[in-house]
């Protein structure tokens, strides 16, 4: 609340992707429309933390910026088909859905609530999560 309009992208992302798992287990929606809901979230959430490079080097394409910050390529195939294809399936725009949920985890939640207020998973080794956090560093703090 503190943002108002200004929110930073990582927060707006989380809650997007947040409010269509709660939509999602509500049953309320039809897969038509969980497929939108998700799909909205996901492009978003794809050309929202891709756009400030992009503005700096335009002719670099959006699986390259994708990959700079550890996203995976996947993902972007998969915004692109909601944007310019057929509609996916929804069990592929719902593990999208968790795995950028897991990627903002790793690159903001945890570094905002200090890595101390998180428990990793079990199979994730406490140096891989630090690589991590170490090569996505670069990320502009004013780009979230």
């Amino acid at each position: 609340s503190r943002y108002g309009p200004k929110m930073p992208l990582a927060v707006d992302s989380t809650a997007e992707l947040i409010r269509c798992k709660v939509l999602d287990s509500s049953g309320r929606l039809k897969s038509n429309e969980l497929i939108l809901s998700y799909g909205l979230a996901l492009v978003r959430f794809v050309n929202l933390i891709t756009e400030r490079r992009q503005k700096i080097v335009s002719s670099i394409p959006l699986r390259q910026l994708a990959k700079e910050v550890d996203i995976p390529v996947w993902v972007v195939d998969l915004r692109h088909e909601l944007t310019h294809g057929k509609l996916p399936r929804l069990a592929l725009c719902r593990k999208g859905c968790d795995v950028v949920l897991d990627w903002l985890r790793k690159v903001y939640w945890n570094r905002q609530l200090g890595n101390n207020l998180c428990e990793e998973d079990e199979d994730e080794d406490e140096e891989e999560v630090q690589e991590e956090l170490e090569t996505n560093a670069e990320l502009d703090h004013d780009a979230w």
